[in-house]
This record gives C-alpha cells, structure tokens and sequence, in this order.
C-alpha cells in the first residue's frame, strides 16, 4: 500500500492553475507565480487518507530537462488546458499526450479543463465527446475533468481522481479489449471464493456470504439485503445462485457490477484483504520467511496420502490419469503453473496417452520439493498456525508467486490439515 502519492500537475503557460491550496483554505490568489512551490494536501482531506504531494512541472523548453525528470517520478499526471482557450486543447492532443508517450511516462494520466467559469456558454463541444476523443486515442488517459479554480468548482474532484487511479488502479482488474475481467483478476477472485467456501459445495451460503461482507467491509448484510442482492444476480446471470447460494459466477458477477459502476476501491479493497498487491501478486510478508535452512526435506507419509486424495479430486473421469484439462484445475488460483518450465515440464511418469499417473503426480510434486528444501520443519508448523492460509486453492498460488520456501511449505503442509477431511475415497 502507498504511504502517499506524487502528482505532476503539467500546466502550460496561462491555461490555469488547479494544485493552490487555496481550494482547501483561502481564498483564490489574485497573483499565481508562474510555477507553484511543492505542496503536500494532507491524508484527511481524502477518503483513503494518504497524502498527496503536488510538485508542478514547468512546460517552458528552458527547463525541460527537470519537466521530465518530475513525470517519470510522479504516480499519476495532471494535463490541464483552458476551457476559455480551444487551442490549448488541441495542444494537449497534439503535443502533450504524444510527449507524455515519448517520455515513455507509464502512470495515469488525468486531463483537467480549467477555467471552467471563463468558458464561452455558447461553446458546442461537450466534456464527452472530448473524453471520448481521448480516451479512444490515448490509453493512458483514464479520465477528464474540467473546473474552476477561481470557483473551487471539482478542484477536490481532481485530486481525488488522480489519488485514486494510483491507489486503485484499473488495469490490472479489466481487459478493455475483451471488456471482461483480467484472467489474474479471475484467479485471485477464484481463490478468494474458494477461501470462503468453507464447506466446499461450491456456492456461498448466507452465513459465508456475511464472513465475507464482515472480514472485507466490517459490515454484514441483513437476510432481506442478501435476498435482494441474489435476486438481482439471478436476473443477470442464472447460474450465478443455485439453492444454496452465491457460486463463482454470481460472485464474478457482482465484482464486475463494482468496475462498471466506477467502484475500483471496492473491488481493491476485497483483493488487499486477501494479501493481494497492486499487481495481483501476493505480498512478500503474507507468509513467514523461514529463519532457518534445512538440509533434507521429504513428503511425510501424511502428505502422500493427502496427495493422494487430491489425484483422486483432479482425476475427474476417474481413468486413474491427469489430463491438461484436469492438471490445469490445480492452478485455477495461481497466477501461472510452475510445472510449465523446466526441470518440471517433463519430469513426471506419463500414460501411453501421454497422460500423468499418480506415480507421475507425484514426482513431479517432490522433484520440486527435492530440488527447493529450504525450509526447515519448524517453519512449516509456522504456517499450521494460520488458518487464513489453509486452503486447498493456496499451495498453487504459493508455487506460482513464492521462491523457494514458500512452495515447500504449501505443498506439505498447508493443504494437509484443510483438506485431509475432504479428499479421502
């Protein structure tokens, strides 16, 4: 999580200025300097409380050596023109957005019409058809705005957009190409589901459904409130609620309804909750580094067994081999399998029909556990000790994201106890 935010307002000469203080404490300035000081808006004037620092970047040639530095620093950039001035935007268009890409500046990019109460009423272009405009031809543009300063008209606005496009970013989340969630977006809701499917019948039942409401928001819902919103995704997606309840398609659904209603934070603040950063990944500090090195680590007779019982899960047409299909089902949570590389790629016994056995299962299974022994068995119990991080969808997002220790520990020891009960024959 970001402790606070850099912004680079980058306002052309005379177009106006939107980063004074003044809209949080005074009176607009009849005299603005040509650049502004940095300024540091406190954490309480936002909704996340994180503080945001504004250090604006002169646009004149004679400094733009120390422009672009400032942009490839920023977390988010404030292009502004002039509502009164339409040259100033066609400038924005024709130069300041192709720069910005130039400069390859990978950060958000916020275009904020100012003087707003000095544009012409007459004037026939609509803010939507120029966010349309934008938006279409530059991709980094995540939205418009115009304000006034002098009015104090949106200027909080402005800033809250900006905070929030670093703090809760849409990218990682949707696929603008497909309009549909990311597949890692995808995976880590599966895994969150499956987290809290804690009787394993594939579907949140209300008691699941409130755990869930209460863990991310502190808020549960009333049974008429959860009635209500069943109803709605039933409408939308039938399969979405069955007779017990929410299923993983109702629950991708409502996700979706977050994004679509501009509610990044919301669907952000869900993925946080389960150890999620702002690239889907896992964090570094979800699980306990171990403090020591072993040298031998073999699978217990009770992690076979457990094994065992997950072949038998995966082995759904029960011919006593793992297709691709039927492989891939353990990695449904995982950012990526880690048996598509070497030395694990061809390491397991296969069928005649180029099918994994159970003997090849398990090999594949210790050969990465052989080859990355480095934790010790203290640590493992480290891991029995928190029970958010006993489920069966987690070894696989462990192997996916995690080094070395990480992948040990989930594939001996965080599974067993969750899901010994559940795999045997």
């Amino acid at each position: 999580m970001l402790l606070q935010c850099e912004l680079a307002p980058l306002a052309p000469a005379a177009v106006g200025k939107l980063e004074s203080p003044s809209w949080a404490t005074e009176p607009f300035p009849k005299s603005v300097p040509p650049v502004l000081p940095p300024t540091r808006l406190p954490h309480n004037l936002f909704p996340d409380s994180v503080p945001l620092t504004l250090i604006e970047s002169p646009s004149s040639l004679a400094k733009q050596g120390a422009r672009n530095e400032e942009l490839k620093r920023a977390d988010a950039v404030v292009l502004t023109y002039a509502c009164d001035e339409p040259v100033s935007f066609e400038r924005v268009i024709t130069y300041w957005l192709p720069e910005l890409q130039k400069l390859e500046v990978k950060v958000p990019v916020i275009v904020v019409g100012c003087k707003l109460d000095l544009r012409d009423e007459n004037q026939l272009v609509s803010l939507e058809s120029l966010t349309t405009h934008i938006m279409k031809h530059f991709i980094e543009v995540v939205t418009c705005v115009e304000c006034s300063a002098a009015t104090l008209y949106q200027v909080p606005q402005v800033f809250y957009f900006a905070q929030k496009e670093v703090l809760h970013p849409v990218d990682p989340l949707f696929d603008y190409k497909r309009h549909a969630l990311t597949d890692p977006c995808v995976r880590a809701l599966r895994r969150i589901f499956v987290l809290c499917d804690h009787d394993m019948d594939g579907a949140l039942n209300d008691e699941e459904l409130n755990e869930f409401l209460v863990r991310c928001f502190s808020a549960p819902l009333q049974p008429s409130e959860i009635a209500e919103v069943k109803t709605i995704v039933e409408q939308k997606v039938p399969e979405g609620v069955n007779s017990i309840g929410l299923t993983f398609p109702g629950f991708i659904y409502v996700h979706n309804m977050f994004l679509k209603k501009g509610q990044t934070e919301t669907l952000w603040a869900v993925l946080r909750k389960f150890g999620y950063d702002n690239d889907l990944k896992l964090w570094d500090d979800f699980l306990p580094v171990p403090s020591k090195q072993a040298s031998d680590l073999e699978l217990t007779g009770e992690a076979v067994e457990f094994l065992n019982g997950i072949f038998r899960l995966l082995d759904t047409d029960k011919d006593r081999s793992l297709r691709p299909a039927e492989v891939d089902k353990l990695f449904d949570t995982a950012p990526e399998s880690p048996w598509n590389d070497a030395p694990y790629k061809d390491a397991a016994e296969k069928t005649d029909m180029g099918y994994i056995s159970l003997n090849g299962f398990l090999s594949q299974v210790t050969r990465k556990i052989l080859i990355l022994h480095e934790i010790p068995e203290d640590g493992l119990l480290q891991f029995l000790s928190n029970q958010d991080c006993l489920a069966a969808c987690d070894v696989a997002v462990f192997c996916g994201t995690f080094g070395a220790a990480m992948a040990v520990a989930g594939l001996t020891a965080c599974r067993v106890r969750a899901v010994k009960k559940n795999t045997t024959a």
